[in-house]
C-alpha cells in the first residue's frame, strides 16, 4: 500500500477487523469493511468530479458519517479536507472557501440554503448534497461509483486538512495540518487515554472542531473501536445513549458537562459503562470536575489548539484526583515549555507563555507565511499566546489567554482564575470576567454572570464571595447579569462579544 496517510486507515482496518462496527448514526451502522468500500467509492466519485492531488474539498454540515467519509476519501486522493463551521454566516463561509480555494463543497441537507448562497459568492465547481433523495447527491454518487482500490502515494508530510481557527479574535486563519500531524496526535491520544479496541466513543461536539475529530473520533477509528456520531449535543439524548449504547468515552467542553450534571436525569443515570470523560476547549472549573468525581467517574482534561492537531497536555487517569484543575503534563511525543517574554524558561509557579514543539504542530497557516513566522520562535517553537504555570512535578495549570489578561494598577489579573472562584457560588450557572476601563487603575475586572435558574443573586453578594479567596486587586469591581454567554461553535467564550456588549465604563 503506497498510501501512508489518513485516507488509508479504513483500508488498513478493513483488512484487520472487517466485521467490527466502525460508525453508528441513528439506526444506521457501518462495519470497517463497509466504511472502506464507501470511502473507496466516494474517492472515485470525487475524482470523477475533477478532484486531484492537492485540491481542496470542503464539508459543511452537522455531525454525520459523510463528514468522516469525505475526510478519508479526500486523503485517499492526496486532496485536502476543509471542514467548515456550520454556525458561520454565508459571507464568513465564503471567506473560508475562497481562502482555501476549495473546488468541491459537500454539504448536509440542513445546509442547503447556505450552500445555495455560497454558489453565488464562491467558486467551488460542484455542490454535493448529503441527501438520500437527491438524484445527484452524496449517496447516489457513492452507489454509482466503482469500488476499485485507489492507491495514490500519500506521505505523512503531505497536507491532510486545513482547519480554520475559531476566529475569537479577528479573521480566522487556516491551520495546515499534515497527515503526520494528525497521525502523531492520534498516537499521543492512544497512549495518554489508553484507548481500547472495545471503545465506544460518543461524539456530540461538532466534528468540524479539532477536539471532536482528532482527539476522539479518529483515534477510536485508528484503534478499531466504535464511534457513535450524533448530530449535536442534547443532554437528554446523551444520558439515554450512555445506557442504550454502553458509551465508554466522551469528549465535551465544560459548558456541555455542566449542562449534563444539571439535567434532571443525571442523578439516576446509568453511568456504569463510562470509562473516560474528557474536557477541553476552555479552562475547566474545579466545581465541574468535582461534580463528576462525586459519581466515581474519571474526568480528564487536557489542553490543545487547532494548530497542534490539537493535543498538547493531558491529565492522565492516575493523576486526575491528585492534580485536579491542572491540564496535566505534555503528551508523549510533544514537548512543552513555559517561557518568559525573553523566551527563557519560567520558574515553577511563575506565569509564562506556553510554547510547543513536536510532530503534531502544524506546517503553518495556509497562504500566510508572515503569520506563520510570527507564530514561531527562531528555533521552531510554536507560540500559543496562552499563559500557564508549571509545578515542580511538571504539571501545567492554564492561567488564561495572554490577550484576555487584565492589567490593573500594574498587576496582571488572569480572568480564568477569577472565574474559577466565582463558579463556586451556588447561584452562578455560568460566568466570565472581562476588563473595563478605570480612571484610577487603568483597567479593572467586571463579572458577567448567568444566574442559576430559580435564583436572583445580588451584585454585592457575589463580590463578597471573593473576600478571602482572591487578592483584592483580582476581585471584580462590578457584576452584570445576562441570560446567556456568547460562545462560538466549539463552545469557547467569545470574549470580544462580551467586551463589546458589557465593557463600557
Amino acid at each position: 500500500m503506497r498510501d501512508e496517510g489518513i485516507g488509508s486507515w479504513p483500508a488498513r482496518r478493513a483488512r484487520s477487523c472487517p466485521e467490527r462496527t466502525a460508525l453508528v448514526h441513528g439506526e444506521r451502522s457501518f462495519t470497517y469493511a463497509e466504511l472502506h468500500e464507501r470511502v473507496t467509492r466516494l474517492a472515485a466519485a470525487l475524482r470523477g468530479l475533477g478532484v486531484r492531488r492537492g485540491d481542496r474539498v470542503a464539508y459543511l454540515g452537522a455531525n454525520h458519517p459523510a463528514l468522516v467519509e469525505t475526510l478519508f476519501a479526500a486523503g485517499t486522493l492526496g486532496a485536502v479536507f476543509v471542514p467548515l463551521n456550520t454556525r458561520l454566516a454565508v459571507p464568513e463561509l465564503a471567506y473560508a472557501i475562497e481562502d482555501s480555494g476549495s473546488c468541491v463543497l459537500v454539504h448536509g441537507a440542513e445546509q442547503a440554503e447556505a450552500a445555495g448562497g455560497l454558489r453565488d459568492r464562491t467558486a467551488p465547481r460542484v455542490l454535493v448534497p448529503v441527501d438520500d433523495d437527491a438524484p445527484d447527491g452524496y449517496e447516489a454518487l457513492i452507489a454509482s461509483s466503482p469500488a476499485a482500490p485507489v492507491d495514490e502515494p500519500v506521505g505523512l508530510d503531505d497536507t491532510c486538512m486545513i482547519m480554520y481557527t475559531s476566529g475569537t479574535t479577528g479573521h480566522p486563519k487556516g491551520a495546515e495540518l499534515t497527515h503526520g500531524n494528525i497521525t502523531w496526535n492520534c498516537v499521543n491520544v492512544l497512549i495518554d487515554v489508553d484507548v481500547t479496541v472495545d471503545e465506544v466513543t460518543l461524539v456530540t461536539a461538532p466534528l468540524f472542531h479539532t477536539a471532536a475529530l482528532n482527539m476522539t473520533c479518529l483515534p477510536t477509528l485508528l484503534k478499531g473501536g466504535r464511534v457513535i456520531v450524533e448530530p449535536g449535543f442534547d443532554p437528554t439524548r446523551v444520558i439515554e445513549l450512555f445506557t442504550a449504547r454502553r458509551v465508554s468515552w466522551m469528549f465535551g467542553v465544560p459548558a456541555m458537562f455542566d449542562a449534563l450534571a444539571a439535567h434532571p436525569g443525571w442523578a439516576g443515570a446509568d453511568l456504569s459503562s463510562l470509562r473516560v470523560l474528557m474536557a477541553g476547549g476552555a479552562p475547566v472549573p474545579e466545581s465541574t470536575i468535582a461534580a463528576y468525581q462525586k459519581r466515581g467517574l474519571t474526568f480528564l482534561q487536557g489542553y490543545g489548539m487547532t494548530e497542534t492537531a490539537p493535543g498538547v497536555l493531558m491529565l492522565g487517569a492516575a493523576d486526575s484526583l491528585r492534580k485536579a484543575g491542572t491540564a496535566g503534563r505534555p503528551s508523549v511525543f510533544t514537548d512543552v515549555r513555559i517561557v518568559r517574554p525573553d523566551l527563557t524558561d519560567a520558574a515553577p509557579g511563575e506565569p509564562g507563555e506556553i510554547v510547543v514543539k513536536g510532530p503534531n504542530v502544524m506546517r503553518g497557516y495556509w497562504g500566510r507565511p508572515d503569520d506563520t513566522a510570527r507564530a514561531h520562535t527562531a528555533d521552531g517553537w510554536f507560540r500559543t499566546g496562552d499563559v500557564a504555570t508549571v509545578d515542580a512535578e511538571g504539571f501545567v495549570r492554564i492561567v488564561d489567554r495572554a490577550k484576555d489578561m487584565i492589567i490593573s494598577g500594574g498587576e496582571n489579573v488572569y480572568p480564568a482564575e477569577v472565574e474559577n472562584v466565582l463558579h463556586d457560588h451556588p447561584d452562578v450557572l455560568e460566568c466570565a470576567v472581562i476588563g473595563v476601563p478605570d480612571e484610577r487603575w487603568g483597567e479593572v475586572g467586571r463579572a458577567v454572570v448567568v444566574p442559576r435558574p430559580g435564583t436572583a443573586p445580588a451584585e454585592g453578594d457575589l463580590l463578597a464571595h471573593f473576600e478571602g479567596r482572591l487578592a483584592r486587586y483580582k476581585t471584580p469591581k462590578s457584576v452584570v447579569f445576562t441570560d446567556e454567554l456568547p460562545r462560538n461553535a466549539a463552545g469557547k467564550l467569545r470574549k470580544a462579544d462580551l467586551r463589546r456588549d458589557h465593557g463600557a465604563p
